[in-house]
């Protein structure tokens, strides 16, 4: 029977993968997300409430620990190669999220969310990220199957990315000339004034959108934006020297990066606090970009010339560069 990515993938008109991953295991990881989905918002937070520090310190633990497990169990499936390119995709996109964390500060405070709200906003935004990583991954896999000079692009892509990490933009707090909001309020109906935990609600027999909504859609609109980044990281991260089949590629990319912004709720109200100690993250994401980037250039050149690095090297480099940055920022933070 044929997989779901594999269904993707023959649309691409690119050449069927062979089943490592059969379907059963994509159809548990997905009974796996709506599972946790479901106990999240129906049982852990049911009622509007901020969420305690203490909370959310725990279930970034669950989170960590539940990708830890993820990893246990591919690599005893499918051999430590695997597990270990899993452990540098989650890692990879774990730390581009959290790096990004700022921007849904910068959100709630324009669009005045209170605290006890903000979970659900997010909840809701993580399964609109699920379903566009997903239209990404499985798209990116088919196009570099499909035209491997692609590969070229995201190598330099990346480059050009990682060098404009070292010279961050001042973020722009004021939301009102963003394209979305504009747009939106010019088409659709909204309130200045929350309903409640509403994302619409009728006023005088006519349908508003609250500022819950608005915000949720600048929060899509910003993971799209996060995707072009990431998603070639974390393409770029895995070997494209034949060793892996279109539909390994998938999994490994899909199911590490799902990981990551399933935990990113509980990240996000644990480090709120605490983001901008982490100074020198930004640096580091930057070199770790380049280093994909040149890692795809190299990987892509004329026989003779070409150079494929090792899973363990890819991996080592990830958790060497994130390791030094978080602790540069410890050692030296930012004197305000």
């Amino acid at each position: 029977m044929m997989s779901i990515s594999d269904s993707l993938f023959c649309l691409a008109n690119a050449v069927p993968a062979r089943e490592s991953f059969p379907i059963w295991a994509w159809l548990v990881f997905g009974v796996f997300i709506v599972t946790m989905l479901a106990l999240d918002l129906g049982v852990f937070h049911k009622n509007d409430k901020p969420v305690p520090f203490k909370e959310a310190v725990a279930w970034s633990v669950v989170w960590v620990s539940l990708a830890g497990l993820a990893c246990v169990a591919i690599g005893a499936w499918q051999g430590a190669d695997k597990a270990q390119l899993f452990s540098a995709g989650y890692l990879l996109e774990l730390a581009l999220s959290i790096d990004n964390l700022f921007v849904f500060i910068i959100i709630f405070t324009f669009f005045k969310i209170p605290e006890m709200y903000q979970h659900r906003v997010l909840f809701w935004g993580i399964i609109g990220a699920v379903v566009f990583r997903a239209l990404f991954i499985f798209g990116g896999v088919a196009l570099v199957e499909k035209f491997s000079w692609v590969l070229w692009i995201f190598g330099v892509f990346l480059i050009f990315t990682g060098i404009r990490l070292f010279f961050p933009e001042k973020e722009d707090k004021d939301l009102s000339k963003n394209p979305i909001v504009r747009g939106a309020t010019k088409i659709g109906r909204f309130s200045p004034e929350l309903n409640g935990h509403d994302f619409f609600f009728r006023k005088n027999g006519l349908l508003y959108a609250s500022p819950l909504f608005l915000a949720l859609l600048v929060i899509e609109l910003s993971d799209v934006i996060f995707a072009v980044d990431s998603v070639p990281a974390v393409l770029g991260v895995l070997p494209n020297d034949g060793s892996l089949s279109a539909e390994e590629k998938m999994f490994l990319a899909f199911t590490s990066n799902i990981f990551a912004i399933l935990g990113l709720r509980s990240f996000f109200f644990a480090l709120s606090g605490f983001m901008k100690m982490l100074r020198f993250l930004h640096y580091g994401l930057g070199v770790v970009l380049v280093f994909i980037g040149i890692k795809l250039i190299l990987a892509e050149l004329p026989e003779g010339w070409a150079f494929h690095f090792e899973i363990w090297q890819s991996l080592a480099v990830l958790g060497v560069v994130f390791g030094v940055s978080i602790l540069l920022s410890l050692l030296f933070p930012k004197k305000d």
